[in-house]
Parts: structure tokens; sequence; C-alpha cells
């Protein structure tokens, strides 16, 4: 199977038109100006005599990638000649053998010395970014530049062997190694990608840092023989998805098998109901199985994002729609959550409850705990969550079809045209806020759409004639005839309280809400009594209200709540009463000032 990239798709209306449109004309232009401020783009010009952060060089081609992808749809001469400028300083100050770095071309003595501060993390972002730039505009020397520092990089790691590490401490290189190969043909690109995948973990190599272990770094074992999601959430599911890469690339099922392993230990023991992953800020990392705390998880936005790149591969290898299904998680939910809703802010974090409270409940001292951020920020001194999600949104095109041999996959539902080959297909939908999906496609005979795991009833409409379905692997496979076919689906999107594992301590005896793919949380901004000890009916009672300043889908929910009491204890068992719960889509929380939130309930 292969991915129809963003070339082939445009996303023409609706919930994905909307936000690429925010993401072009406010983001893009709000994390630009940040980073001036901060100095990131500096740091590409070496006359400055502040030397740059280690990963300033990641920030800033996540920016430029991001960008390109944009750019694929609508050139922009002031934006291209920004990123022009930033690769003729590139160029200019590299050195004679390929390698750039901005930190480390001003310390050349600690070249390759130190695995833990990002050289190789950074050389893929930028060479992701090259590939992105060359495929929207054309102009070469980007790509050019890191080709010659991918062949300095292979001499280092394979050649001579004369690096003080084997593989990376921060993984993300081995994705990027890929797409450079895809692009370029080079095989050597893919050869070094495999490298660094087949050299992890057979061996000790130094710690990241003396608080850390070989589990933060997914070196604990030789790749082939993990099972299960270890270590910092982001560096884990960018070395997953290089490992997808390679078990497709290679046929190599060992990989394979290892990859699905893992996959299944994140979706069923370790990944919160929003798509979040990483359950403690004690290295940003995955914990232990069904160990999901709501205020101190973590769930970094680039962790959501990573775990999509890592579903999207295993698409590839694999036609089970539980790995699009992770994708439609995230990205109504986890991912979306890290950018406010005028574009302008992002989480670091996105944990599922917060209490402001807690901030200020150590009156007695001027020690503080630390909690979850309440409020977005335009920028932090770790930048790596808001130039990730300019470029996941401004490819959110390549996660809506793929295609096998004779048969076209349908993975997300967005409003888009594609035109691949003698394919065409068109999507119309106002979901994920309504459940009716119009298709028309030509050019090819065979059909495959996913059925969502959230959805219980599912109505198939095949050139107005109403049809039985069975699905495979959570796809339905239609036949259709020569010509142009229409499809409809109507979903239901019904919202439906959904129920934890018992085994998730934090979770016990609180229950969820969802409608079609959202999750929805309640915030206290919008009602007038405690969010804890709510009970919810047997049968979810409510209405849908529209809210303009949301631009978002509202849900009042009947329930009751404990009748308030001045006994701090009591052997008498509550009264209840009734109220209306008001609750909003998760993606849409703290977007009116800090307040109280809570998914659990």
């Amino acid at each position: 199977m292969l991915h129809i990239g963003t070339k082939h798709v445009d996303i023409t209306d609706g919930f994905w038109k909307k936000r690429q449109d925010i993401n072009k004309d406010i983001t893009v232009k709000a994390v630009q100006n940040r980073f001036l401020e901060t100095g990131r783009f500096d740091a590409f010009d070496f006359t400055n005599e502040k030397i740059a952060h280690i990963f300033y060089d990641s920030d800033v081609a996540k920016w430029i990638e991001g960008v390109s992808f944009i750019l694929h749809k609508e050139r922009n001469s002031e934006l291209e000649a920004f990123i022009d400028r930033i690769v003729d300083l590139i160029e200019k100050n590299r050195s004679d053998d390929g390698y750039y770095n901005s930190h480390f071309l001003r310390k050349p003595e600690e070249r390759w010395q130190h695995r833990s501060d990002h050289e190789l993390y950074c050389a893929g972002h930028l060479m992701e970014a090259a590939v992105q730039y060359y495929k929207a505009t054309g102009k070469d020397k980007f790509l050019k530049l890191m080709e010659d520092y991918a062949d300095y990089i292979y001499k280092v790691f394979i050649t001579e062997k004369s690096a003080a590490f084997k593989t990376p401490g921060h993984e993300e290189i081995e994705l990027a190694l890929v797409k450079m190969y895809d692009t370029t043909g080079k095989k050597k690109y893919l050869e070094l990608s495999k490298h660094f995948i087949d050299r992890r973990g057979v061996e000790e190599e130094p710690w990241i840092g003396s608080n850390y272990n070989r589990y933060n770094t997914q070196d604990f074992l030789p790749v082939r023989q993990q099972r299960t999601a270890e270590g910092h959430a982001v560096r884990a599911s960018y070395l997953y998805s290089g490992m997808a890469d390679i078990a497709y690339r290679y046929k190599d099922k060992e990989l394979l098998a290892a990859c699905k392993a893992i996959f299944s230990n994140i979706v069923n023991k370790r990944m919160y109901i929003t798509g979040g992953t990483g359950s403690s800020y004690l290295g940003e990392a995955y914990t232990l199985d069904y160990d999901l705390p709501n205020t101190k998880g973590y769930a970094e936005t680039c962790a959501a994002i990573a775990l999509a790149f890592f579903a999207q591969r295993m698409l590839l290898s694999d036609a089970d729609s539980v790995y699009a299904d992770t994708v439609e998680r995230i990205i109504y939910n986890g991912m979306l959550s890290g950018v406010s809703l005028d574009g302008k802010a992002f989480f670091y974090e996105n944990p599922l409850e917060i209490q402001p409270v807690l901030n200020n409940r150590n009156v007695a001292t001027t020690l503080t705990e630390r909690n979850a951020v309440t409020q977005r920020k335009e920028v932090f001194g770790c930048s790596c969550c808001p130039p990730n999600v300019i470029r996941f949104i401004g490819a959110i095109n390549e996660y809506i079809y793929s295609y096998n041999k004779d048969t076209l996959f349908i993975n997300q539902f967005i409003s888009s045209n594609l035109e691949y080959e003698n394919i065409r297909a068109e999507i119309s939908t106002e979901f994920p806020n309504c459940g009716k999906v119009y298709i028309k496609v030509s050019g090819i005979n065979k059909v495959a759409v996913r059925k969502p795991y959230w959805c219980k009833y599912l109505k198939l409409v095949i050139n107005d004639v109403r049809s039985k379905y069975s699905s495979k692997k959570g796809y339905i496979y239609i036949n259709l005839p020569k010509g142009q076919n229409r499809i409809r689906l109507e979903m239901d999107i019904t919202p439906r309280l959904v129920y934890s594992n018992p085994k998730v301590y934090d979770n016990s005896h609180k229950t969820a809400v969802m409608r079609g793919p959202v999750v929805y949380c309640a915030e206290a901004v919008d009602n007038d009594f405690p969010l804890n000890n709510i009970v919810f009916g047997k049968e979810l009672n409510y209405k849908t209200v529209k809210s303009d300043q949301l631009d978002a889908y509202m849900l009042d929910v009947d329930i009751k709540i404990p009748q308030s009491i001045d006994d701090l204890y009591t052997f008498t068992p509550f009264k209840y009463r009734k109220k209306t719960l008001r609750m909003i889509p998760y993606y849409c929380f703290a977007n009116r000032g800090e307040t109280e939130m809570r998914v659990w309930l």
C-alpha cells in the first residue's frame, strides 16, 4: 500500500479547511515572529556572538517543513525568500565535508561527541524540511545540501565509525533518511536508516543524562525484541515510525511483528482517550500499563503527532482500521488541543484534568508543586510543539487516501478532491459535526471505506441504492461498476458514554463522553457547580447547542450532583439534585481563560 501525498489531494471545505486556513494565515506568522524574537532564525547567521541552542536547528526546520506543505497549494514569495536566505546561510556556514549544525559548528572539537545533544535529530529535521521544500517549490539547493550532509553521516557512522556513539540519542533521522531515499532514490540513505535501527539496543551506549537509563532512549533491547512502548514518548514514536518504514521497505517480518506488538501495547494499555501518550513529565515518558493519570499526565503535543506518524506508517504494511482509527483519535483530540482556536498559542502538554486551585494550595510556603500549565503559550524554551503543529496540520491531506494495487482506501472523512493517475475522488462532509459523508469515485472499481471504532450504526448507499456490507479488519470493501460512482455513508455520531478499563486507577467510577471521534470535557466557566461527583444516567440525555464563540457543538447533558452538606464526614447517604452539565469538545478547552476542566467525570 502507499499513501497518496499532498500533491494529489486538495482539502476543499469544512472542519479541516478552516484549520488549514488558520494555520496558513495566522499560525505560520505567529511562530515565525516568536522564533525571530527568541533568536532561533539568527542561529543560522554565524556573525552573531551567541552560540545557538543545541536544538534550534530542529525548531526552524519543522517551521520550514510546515511552510512547505502550505506552499504546495499556494506559493508565497515572501516566505520563500525567507527560507531561501536560511538555505543560503546553511550553504555558507557548513563544513567542507557537508556537516551542518548551528551549535556544533561553533564548537568543532565537540562534533559527534555527545549522544544526548541532538546532532542527528537536528540533521533529520533539516532533511525532512529539505525534502518537502523541494517537493513544494522544485528548488533543489536545500535538498542537495542535505544529500551532502547525509553522505557525510553515512561516512562517519558506517564507513569510519568515528563518532563517540553508535545511534541517535533522540531518534528522528531514521524516518527522515527514508524520505531522503524516497525523494532521491539513493539506496545508501535507506541503508543508513536501517543501520541505526539495527544497531539500537545491541550494546550499551552513553546515556543521555545521569537521571535517565536505557529505557528512556529505547535501547534497553535490540528493537526486534521490544514489545512495549518505553521511555520518552516522542523519541519512542519517532523510532517506531522509522522501524515501520524499514519493515515495509525491506519486508522485514520480524521488525513488523515488533512494531505491531508495540503499537498494540500503546493503544490498549498506554494511550489516553484523546490519543495522548506519555504519562509522566519525568522523562516526558511512558510509564506502566494502565498508568494514565489525568492531572499529572503529560501527553505532549509532539507525542500525539509522533504516534500519528507511527500509525500512518503501520497502515502501509497492514490494512487494519486500528491505525486510521488512532490517527482520527489524535487529530480531533490530543493534537488539536495543542493549539488555540485562534492559532496563536500552544500547549506543550495536554492533561485530561486541570484544577487551577492546586497552584495555590500551599499557602504556608513559597515552594510550589509542579502542575500542568493552565493556559497556552506563544513560545516555549523548548518550542518543539508549535512548528510540529504547523507541519502536521499542513500535511493532513496525506492522511485521507491510500492506494493498494486495485483498491482506493478512504481513511479519514475530510472534504477533499483527489487526482491520482486515473483515479478521481471527491469527499463532501461536515464531519465530525455530522455523520453524513458523500463520496464520488471514478477511475477505479474497488474502494475500501473505514468503519470507525466508535460507530455503532452505519448506513451505506451506493448509487442511490441502500447496500448491505461486511467489513474486514475495519474496512468496508465495495466493488463498483465502471464510470463515476456515488457512495453515501450515514454514521451515527450520537453522543455516547465511555467507560475506562478498571485497571486505570485515576478513572475508577468515572465516565467520559464522546460524540463521534470527538472527546468532550466540562469546564467550570460553563457550570456553576463542582465538576467532581457528577452522576450520569444509564442513558445519555442531552441537547446539542452550537457555540459561535468556539465554532463547535456543545452538549447540555442531564446529570445529578450531591446536595451540599456542612459536615466534613457523615453517616447519611447523599441526596442528589438534577442539573444540566455543559460539555465542549476537548480540543476547545482553555480558550476562555483559566478554569477547571475535566474529561473523566
